[in-house]
């Protein structure tokens, strides 16, 4: 099959780039199940898996802006991970990425990101976001520290995390995007990527993930599992579907993390790294989408998503 991915964004991201991440993933996953990719993504980007067609900045964002011309002719079906500004004239599909304001609807033939995703915004299709193993450490001899990385807003839940953590006696790591104002017991390391994030995430005893939010699907959850460390988290949005007994705790309350904290020196990070293998891949997330693919091309709706067990 050939398949063309676009963005607005220039890949590889620089800093975290979660959503620009998980495109360079997905064309490799691609790439790596003997597919054809075309890129088409802004000048400067570089995805050696890819074909590139380049595009100027100034033009995606024109009202008038249509990628049908910009297709190879030989394309199969255009996979769109940003805001286009005219529908193709050519078979797609579309991933949402992030949650809709209230009275926006999704785009047709849209796909998300977790059932909970799906569910909130009235539709099924659903393809867990997946990374490459390759990219990450695993440890199961870990650091005396708990971990947040994200980006510090509030609905991200690091201040809960802080608290959490103090409350708890665990001394925590910090990785975010500005510095916020913390205690002694708080190391604030600011952004991090490549070999520092990953021996971060690998160190640590435990990433917590206390959402304020419906979380679409949260991929620091799978690095942290590809790394062999459990999470603490809410219920909220995706948490529930990729964390199960095994790899973390979920609770509703700060207080009810507290109360969790010491249940995760049970996790076993073997157990941490087999689930992500298992679900969250970037091969499984490419799998899951050519069956998308292969459902819209013959003329069917998209069916549903897959959804991980999370019974251990």
């Amino acid at each position: 099959m050939h398949v063309a991915l676009y963005t607005h964004s220039r890949l590889p991201a620089e800093g975290y780039g979660g959503t620009q991440r998980v495109v360079v993933w997905l064309a490799r996953g691609l790439a790596e199940l003997g597919h054809r990719v075309t890129l088409l993504a802004p000048l400067g980007s570089r995805v050696p898996e890819t074909e590139l067609v380049p595009l100027d900045p100034r033009d995606i964002v024109e009202p008038g802006f249509d990628l049908t011309p910009l297709l190879p002719a030989s394309v199969d079906i255009l996979h769109a991970h940003g805001p286009v500004r005219a529908p193709p004239d050519h078979p797609h599909v579309f991933t949402l990425h992030g949650n809709l304001g209230p009275g926006r609807a999704p785009l047709p033939n849209t796909i998300f990101v977790s059932a909970d995703h799906a569910r909130r915004h009235g539709g099924t299709a659903f393809v867990y976001n997946g990374v490459d193993p390759s990219e990450f450490v695993f440890r199961d001899e870990k650091a005396d520290y708990d971990l947040f990385l994200g980006r510090l807003h509030t609905v991200k839940g690091y201040r809960w995390a802080v608290q959490g953590a103090k409350r708890s006696g665990k001394a925590i790591v910090v990785a975010g995007g500005w510095r916020p104002s913390l205690s002694r017991r708080v190391r604030f390391v600011g952004s991090v990527d490549g070999d520092r994030k990953a021996d971060l995430l690998a160190e640590a005893s435990c990433l917590w993930m206390p959402a304020l939010w419906d979380e679409p699907f949260g991929l620091t959850l799978v690095e942290a599992m590809m790394s062999g460390t459990p999470v603490l988290g809410t219920r909220r949005g995706a948490l529930p579907e990729v964390i199960s007994n095994e790899v973390g705790a979920l609770g509703d309350s700060l207080d009810q993390l507290v109360a969790l904290r010491p249940s995760i020196e049970r996790c076993d990070p073997h157990a941490c790294r087999r689930r992500a293998e298992r679900w969250f891949t970037h091969i499984a997330m490419a799998e899951e989408y050519v069956r998308m693919y292969r459902h819209y091309l013959t003329g069917s709706r998209l069916p549903e998503g897959r959804v991980a067990p999370t019974a251990p």
